[in-house]
């Protein structure tokens, strides 16, 4: 990694953060902690303001802004790659989304019209199952935290009623899908969207629950799907 870059980066990781290590950015940056000690030293001698010293830790004041967005080509490629699979994922809210953003990305580099991502060489070839309209009601449910309801039909064809705590979305060769906690199983399950007969968002926010959430979901075995 180029010295210019890892400056930046760690800018970018002070700014998130409210006090970080020199050790914990040592670490992120894979270099010597001597290495972090004197760019940290050459950014306060640059008039940032970074207070704090060796040992301590770190805490850039409030206020300071970086310039414009600098990325790699690497990191230019990845974010076509990424934007071009979403423009591909046949939900059209999030289609729309990615071209906006790729519209602010690419407004926002440094002499922008040396690499545009609208032009750089990655496509998607996507699934040609658009997805269904429901997938944006359970995508806003998972943003707000609300309990899903649905009418569902497994592989044997039994239906039943379901109230689910949605965690994650799959846009997988098969189709669409999403994972949650089922209150009615107790416990962790996939859903298929072609196997929803009806589904509702309703207004009750489910609380955090470690047992319950994407983290405990991850950390199982695939789950059971229905």
């Amino acid at each position: 990694m180029r010295r210019a870059e890892r400056l930046f980066r760690i800018l970018n990781e002070m700014r998130t953060r409210d006090v970080i290590r020199g050790s914990e950015l040592a670490e992120r940056m894979e270099v010597s902690l001597s290495t972090i000690y004197r760019d940290i030293a050459h950014l306060q001698a640059s008039g940032l303001p970074i207070e704090g010293e060796a040992g301590i830790g770190y805490l850039l004041r409030p206020g300071f802004e970086l310039p414009n967005m600098t990325f790699t080509h690497d990191q230019v490629d990845a974010l076509a790659i990424g934007l071009a699979f979403v423009e591909r994922t046949g939900d059209p809210m999030l289609a729309t989304a990615a071209q906006e953003a790729r519209a602010k990305i690419q407004a926002g580099l440094p002499n922008p019209e040396d690499r545009k991502l609208a032009d750089a060489p990655f496509y998607s070839l996507q699934i040609q199952n658009s997805a269904p309209p429901t997938v944006s009601l359970v995508r806003e449910a998972i943003r707000q935290r609300l309990i899903v309801e649905i009418d569902y039909r497994d592989g044997e064809g039994q239906s039943s009623e379901r109230s689910v705590r949605p965690l994650v979305l799959w846009n997988l060769t098969d189709g669409w899908m999403f994972s949650a906690w089922c209150e009615l199983r107790r416990d962790f399950r996939t859903f298929r969207f072609d196997r929803i007969e009806k589904l509702a968002v309703t207004g009750t926010v489910f609380e955090d629950d470690d047992t319950k959430g994407l983290r405990a979901f991850l950390a199982t075995e695939p789950c059971e799907g229905d």
